[in-house]
């Protein structure tokens, strides 16, 4: 029998370390299918629809906060160096330098989400969501302009209390037309994927959380440090 067979991190029914973990792993790939099953369906409707309406999407891409998502996006990219310097670490059996890179990752984590937050808040307040709120700004934009031709509309002085992107738009839609129909239908991708998105870190923030619980009582062994390339993957 093998050593490992004696550790506390064995499993009653796994005959060593080695199965478990390679049961651990294939457990977690088989749900990560399922992700991809999941959110591949979404971005290939994405990238139907995005074809389709090529313009459309581009000029509703154009006005969302491209500032937040660079940060955010560099926000994940540290958060999985981190997370791989916290396995990294379990292997070594260096609980401190583990606890450290797991807090490191959830604040990295918590950081995209308070500035998804806030981007989230900015649109809110700029109307700039597919429904009423939408319909409504749009409308009152493309009233002041009726009748207008498009060199007189790209000159007109908007009321201060429009949003910027419904002149823009109602501007755009004098000189060549736009169909606000599609647009909406980008907002609505554009809510829905970054949403569930969002979900999916909230998750992985309490994970890390209980991982750090575990490290700080002791219970992730160097030998037992696919516990969090689990939660990593």
């Amino acid at each position: 029998m093998s050593a490992s067979t004696h550790t506390p991190a064995l499993k009653h029914h796994f005959e060593d370390l080695g199965q478990q973990h390679a049961c651990e792993r294939l457990g977690i790939w088989m749900f990560l299918a399922t992700e991809v099953l999941f959110f591949g369906g979404i971005f290939g409707a994405y990238t139907v629809y995005r074809l389709w309406y090529r313009s459309e999407f581009e000029l509703a891409s154009s006005y969302l906060n491209r500032k937040i998502a660079t940060v955010n996006t560099v926000f994940l990219i540290l958060s999985s160096l981190t997370m791989t310097l916290a396995i990294r670490s379990a292997k070594l059996g260096d609980r401190s330098g583990l606890i450290r890179n797991l807090l490191i990752t959830f604040a990295l984590g918590a950081g995209f989400l308070v500035l998804k937050g806030f981007e989230y808040a900015q649109d809110f307040e700029e109307r700039y969501v597919a429904g009423p709120m939408f319909q409504k700004e749009y409308a009152a934009a493309q009233a002041e302009i009726a009748g207008m031709t498009a060199e007189q509309a790209k000159h007109h002085k908007f009321s201060p209390e429009r949003q910027h992107w419904s002149t823009e738009m109602a501007v755009k839609n004098v000189e060549h037309g736009v169909d606000v129909g599609k647009v909406q239908l980008f907002l609505c991708f554009y809510y829905i994927m970054t949403g569930i998105h969002g979900i999916h870190i909230l998750v992985g923030l309490g994970c890390i959380l209980w991982l750090v619980w575990e490290a700080n009582r002791g219970t992730i062994p160097p030998e037992n440090y696919s516990t969090v390339e689990i939660v990593r993957l």
